[in-house]
């Protein structure tokens, strides 16, 4: 009856384990979502949640009141911006992340690096629902918008340096690149809505 120990104790550690990681990609989700709401609600435009309609998995949106260009760039972005915010956080914290039992910190970083992923994809390939983050974006941006494959590199850009910092925590190139990349799409905000 020994053995049968360890194996029930490694079984639940692998649940646990699991649980934690989706609960720290739930975190992510939660942690992206509130740049829309808080951000909206600073423009008095009156964030509600809304389901999303059209899709095979079902889910919901963020819908807020007209604003101006710049600030429905800012209200686009900021989703994106607090995943760059605590992607950040995570790999200067803990740079050996990868080598490390972190399953909740794994998971909001995994969340962060597939949701760009995906809103890359969407971008280059100009499909998903019209309230997508990188079509509000591309709107937004100079004096007629610009093309959303655009806004999909720049999306796509952190969430690979930042790849790249979890696999190569010692590059110092990635780091820096990573930084530059999230610091200016919020410089952008200067060419937004001209």
């Amino acid at each position: 009856q020994t053995p049968a120990a360890p194996e029930s104790s490694t079984s639940e550690s692998r649940v646990t384990t699991t649980l934690k990681f989706f609960g720290g990609a739930a975190a992510g989700l939660a942690i992206h979502e509130s740049g829309h709401i808080i951000f909206s609600a600073a423009f008095g435009a009156n964030p509600r949640v809304r389901p999303l309609g059209g899709g095979a998995i079902p889910f919901f949106k963020v819908q807020h009141d007209p604003v101006t260009r710049r600030q429905e760039f800012v209200i686009s972005s900021a989703g994106l911006w607090m995943q760059y915010a605590d992607s950040e956080w995570i790999l200067t914290a803990r740079p050996n992340l990868r080598a490390e039992h972190a399953p909740f910190l794994k998971g909001i970083l995994a969340f962060d690096l597939a949701t760009s992923t995906v809103y890359s994809v969407a971008a280059f390939a100009r499909k998903g629902p019209v309230e997508r983050d990188t079509r509000g974006i591309a709107a937004s941006l100079g004096r007629d918008g610009i093309a959303e494959p655009v806004v999909g590199l720049m999306v796509l850009a952190p969430a690979v340096f930042d790849g790249y910092r979890y696999l190569r925590p010692d590059s110092k190139w990635a780091v820096w690149a990573s930084r530059t990349a999230k610091i200016a799409s919020v410089v952008l905000v200067v060419a937004a809505g001209r």
